[in-house]
């Protein structure tokens, strides 16, 4: 790669949210605070939540003194090192206009021992599957009531966290070990010679989280399920800046939890100022069924996301997408058509007759001119299509700034007219802070079909990463077409049995 000029360097202004009253704010909890959420005065925002808590007893407990404590304002001690770092929490109703019970509407209690008997069994699918079963059981009993709920709170001791992942290793407990090569044919529904076992449990995700979000979907249960863990809720502080348990300050957890419970509740905390009309993101993502196989079977599928910033998950067909020659995934001509015509009529039932001038294909992998030709041909005639590969390369290239801090966030540097480095991480003026751990690395940008301003496309990009509802940031790292097609792509594909999976995005994170 030639010597960067550093005429085609620079930083570009960071995106506006708009909140309440069209009023415009870089930063989330400062626009919400101010103004709040931009639907408060629509007829979907959400003035009243109801919500269910199913959980053991002590972690019920837990979520009740926490709903109970962020009604009122929340300010840590991180709040006098950082202000705009960590901003108080105003108090629920202040924040959202929006009423959250301290209590949940209804409750079901998992029997704690129970539960962590369950979470140590040597078998991993076994394990995943009979914790699922306890949670899937509240879950079920909760929604038979004719009372509507927004949200069902799902609390997880630590321990099951810990122990339902996919690389968690369980050295004491209960059941029996079955080596991965024997759960593997199960899962194929090969026959045990040496006895009769339920092969329901090998059907599904090892991971807690994955499993349990996608047998809700099988179950066609209607509210999105948050999950929180117990350490989560407690009222302690971390100790330092750098908690080695990850934890944030407790008005920083009030901000995140609350604003993901707004979202899931209906409501739209913010929306991208400078998003266009008339203009949509798909990201697509590839995932193999089996990643130990070396077969070729692959499911792909796309989220797309709109100006208003909302989002919904489309899922593609199941089929011969993986090269074990190069690594690669790529669809045929049919199947990229198949995927967007689905994408595109998706646009058509919530937009009506808003007109769609331009579609942008965001991946990681790149795609070949066959798959471009089959998305082109789902296309309106008056739209155009462009297909922008975005990606990590840690040992690409690297920016440095004089002194102790680094690059600005917003950093971008134009190779050509069709390639450049996006810094999404980096020093946020704003924040007078860089909250990151490590040296920032830029997002590569590849416009690899079509024509449009590499500019533009960096600017949306970087608008993009301001649209997580999961969390209160003022920005991530990866725009939402990319960031959350790891989340997406491991609930469809490690869950195959979903046959009618949510085109709902809130029901994926």
């Amino acid at each position: 790669m030639s010597q960067p000029n550093s005429s085609n360097l620079q930083v570009l202004e960071e995106p506006f949210l708009e909140f309440r009253y069209n009023q415009k704010v870089i930063d989330p909890k400062a626009g919400l605070t101010i103004f709040g959420p931009q639907d408060t005065d629509s007829r979907s925002h959400p003035k009243n939540i109801s919500y269910g808590a199913v959980g053991t007893k002590l972690g019920i407990e837990l979520v009740e003194n926490f709903f109970k404590r962020i009604q009122n304002v929340i300010i840590s001690k991180t709040f006098s090192e950082n202000p705009r770092l960590w901003p108080a929490f105003p108090g629920f109703q202040a924040v959202f206009h929006s009423d959250l019970p301290d209590k949940p509407t209804r409750s079901a209690e998992i029997d704690s021992e129970q539960l962590i008997a369950a979470s140590t069994n040597l078998d991993p699918n076994k394990r995943a599957y009979d914790v699922v079963n306890k949670y899937l059981e509240g879950i079920m009993h909760l929604t038979k009531s004719d009372d509507p709920l927004h949200v069902i709170v799902c609390i997880v001791p630590d321990v099951v966290y810990q122990n339902c992942r996919p690389k968690s290793y369980v050295k004491e407990g209960i059941g029996e070990k079955i080596p991965f090569k024997v759960r593997k044919e199960r899962a194929k529904g090969q026959i045990d010679l040496f006895g009769s076992y339920d092969v329901r449990p090998y059907k599904y995700s090892v991971d807690f989280r994955r499993q349990l979000k996608a047998r809700a979907m099988e179950e066609c249960i209607e509210p999105p399920i948050q999950i929180i863990l117990e350490s989560t809720l407690r009222d302690d502080e971390p100790t330092t800046r750098f908690d080695p348990l990850g934890k944030s300050p407790l008005s920083d957890r009030a901000w995140n939890i609350c604003t993901t419970l707004f979202y899931k509740a209906g409501g739209k905390p913010w929306r991208l100022s400078t998003a266009r009309e008339g203009v949509c993101y798909v990201g697509i993502v590839f995932r193999k069924t089996d990643p130990t196989a070396a077969d070729k079977t692959a499911c792909c599928a796309a989220q797309m996301f709109l100006d208003d910033g909302d989002g919904v998950v489309i899922r593609g067909e199941i089929g011969p997408w993986y090269s074990p020659k190069n690594g690669q995934f790529h669809l045929t001509r049919k199947a990229a058509r198949e995927l967007l015509t689905k994408v595109l009529y998706t646009y058509s039932d919530l937009e009506g007759k808003k007109p769609l001038r331009e579609i942008f294909l965001h991946y990681r992998a790149s795609i070949n001119a066959k798959e471009f030709e089959g998305f082109r041909s789902a296309c309106p005639s008056n739209a155009n299509l462009f297909c922008v590969r975005i990606r990590q390369e840690a040992g690409d290239i690297r920016l440095y700034r004089e002194g102790t801090r680094p690059i600005l966030r917003g950093t971008f540097l134009e190779l050509n007219s069709r390639r450049g480095y996006l810094w999404t991480s980096g020093f946020k003026s704003f924040l007078g802070t860089y909250d990151g751990w490590e040296i920032p690395v830029p997002l590569r940008i590849d416009l690899q079909y079509g024509n449009a301003d590499i500019n533009q496309i960096a600017k949306d990009i970087l608008g993009l990463t301001k649209l997580n509802y999961n969390e209160c940031k003022y920005g991530d790292s990866n725009p939402v077409t990319i960031g959350f097609s790891d989340a997406v792509g491991e609930i469809l594909v490690s869950n195959p049995t979903i046959r009618k999976p949510s085109p709902k995005f809130k029901y994926y994170i």
